[in-house]
């Protein structure tokens, strides 16, 4: 073996034999489980693939509740406004397949949900997932092929919940400040900042 894994055996020799409740775990469907974990999740990231982009993975977040389960076998997550990039509906058209990680402050499992989405702009379904009246651009309905509880060891190693192992955001700059050293423009980095806040309450639906 070399010191790169390039086969699926060399991998399996590397990591052995895995245990058959870790397959025995894995759904197709979404259980009172999952529906209840679901529903008090505020947070998510969404990874996506297509050949002509390659991999992306992007947050999504708002109130618990805010991915709607419509079914055993289909959930609704509203797109709300940001920078226009559309990373992730532009790999969806080309490939439908979706990874989802569900996360609870506090909690030290996750979700993870794999399966197909389409792209819907159903009124109907951006009127269920409207904050304060204002819809969604569109909504990815997941149609759930697999859905499982990942185990606690990642959180537990990382410490993620623990109030006393959070940063100082001092110690890191601001979005100003990165912003203006990533695209080399004259952009006043304070001004940005100190603005920064209202923008986004401003523009969070």
């Amino acid at each position: 073996m070399s010191n790169i894994i390039k086969t699926v055996e060399d991998l399996k020799a590397l990591y052995g034999e895995r245990s058959p409740r870790a397959d025995k775990k894995v759904l197709s469907r979404l259980d009172k489980h999952c529906r209840t974990f679901i529903a008090q999740c505020p947070f998510l990231t969404m990874a996506t693939s297509s050949p002509a982009s390659g991999a992306d993975c992007s947050p999504k977040g708002d109130a618990p509740g805010f991915v709607k389960v419509l079914n055993d076998k289909q959930l609704a997550i509203p797109d709300r406004p940001g920078n226009n990039r559309i990373d992730s509906p532009l790999n969806l058209i080309e490939n439908p397949r979706v990874g989802l990680l569900f996360i609870i402050p506090g909690v030290k499992e996750t979700l993870r949900i794999n399966g197909d989405v389409e792209i819907s702009i159903d009124p109907e379904l951006l009127d269920l997932l409207s904050v304060d009246g204002k819809r969604p651009r569109c909504a990815f309905v997941v149609t759930v092929k697999e859905a499982y509880i990942h185990c606690a060891k990642s959180i537990m190693r990382s410490d993620l919940w623990n109030p006393e192992k959070h940063i100082d955001r001092k110690s890191l700059p601001y979005m100003g400040r990165i912003l203006a050293d990533h695209i080399a423009e004259d952009l006043d980095a304070e001004a940005y900042d100190a603005s920064m806040e209202e923008r986004y309450q401003r523009e969070l639906y």
